[in-house]
């Protein structure tokens, strides 16, 4: 009785490591940026004037999440012509099925910084199942100087209908 009673220990023991070993948190991001429940995938970028990009990956099932994922930040910065700063991304729609997504961004700057966050929105970026799509979020400059205290920008929020 003793042998059934270990044996049986010991399958639980192993079930038990195989299912909480086999959970993730996710993926992570370059650089020691911090990870977001709402960002796409992303990475930092100083080559863009001063200025990164930074966002964080999702895990979870929900439409909300899949969406997310299918984002990534291609580069941030201030853009001198137009004085606004500028998110580049991309959107991998990985499904069969047609999406228009809607994207915020939030431009902040580091641990002490002058930058006031600011906010840019796309909606209705239209793409077809199985393809990528480039769109362009901008939001106005509302500094006096040359846009370097912004060196972060985060993907928000992300919907696709």
């Amino acid at each position: 009785m003793k042998i059934r009673h270990v044996r049986a220990i010991a399958v639980f023991g192993i079930a038990l490591v195989a299912l909480t070993g086999a959970r993730g948190s996710g993926g992570g991001c370059d650089n020691s940026s911090s990870s977001s429940s709402s960002g796409g995938s992303h990475r930092d970028d100083d080559s863009t004037g001063g200025s990164t990009s930074s966002g964080g990956s999702v895990s979870g099932g929900s439409s909300a999440d899949k969406a997310a994922r299918d984002v990534t930040i291609d580069e941030c910065k201030y853009d001198p012509a137009t004085k606004n700063l500028t998110a580049k991304i991309s959107i991998d729609n990985s499904d069969m099925l047609d999406y228009d997504y809607n994207v915020t961004m939030k431009f902040t700057g580091g641990a002490g910084s002058t930058a006031v966050p600011a906010t840019a929105m796309k909606t209705g970026i239209a793409v077809t199942g199985g393809s990528t799509q480039t769109a362009e979020l901008t939001t106005p400059y509302t500094g006096s100087g040359d846009g370097s205290e912004y060196t972060k920008c985060e993907v928000t929020r992300v919907s696709r209908s």
